[in-house]
């Protein structure tokens, strides 16, 4: 997806392609967990959709919750949630990070005799 060390800068374009396609990507791990964290709620814990979403949402933010769980299924795995969302957290930035860290690294490390080749 990104080019090698000795190889020129990307355009422009194909750099805004490859942001345009991090930013989707990051979309879709954001609504797969927001998926999984609205089934659970409404599995586990017996709330409506829209509180389910409500919840997972606050959750998969980094808000909190909003309504009081009642029992231990519920609150195992509204525990296994939140530590599932910080981990979709780090994995969306790395996802979103990516193509502008991997540009900066790749400016800094290209020679003036990779360009006259």
């Amino acid at each position: 997806m990104f080019e090698r060390r000795h190889q020129a800068l990307a355009p422009i374009p194909i750099f805004m392609k490859r942001l345009v396609l991090c930013f989707g990507t990051a979309l879709l791990l954001i609504l797969a967990a927001l998926v999984i964290g609205v089934i659970g709620y409404h599995w586990f814990a017996g709330l409506d959709w829209v509180d389910s979403l409500l919840n997972a949402s606050m959750i998969l933010g980094g808000m909190g919750p909003v309504d009081q769980l009642t029992n231990t299924g519920a609150k195992v795995f509204a525990s296994a949630y939140a530590l599932f969302s910080g981990l979709v957290f780090i994995a969306v930035m790395g996802v979103v990070f990516s193509p502008l860290l991997h540009r900066m690294l790749h400016k800094f490390h290209i020679d003036d005799k990779d360009f006259h080749q």
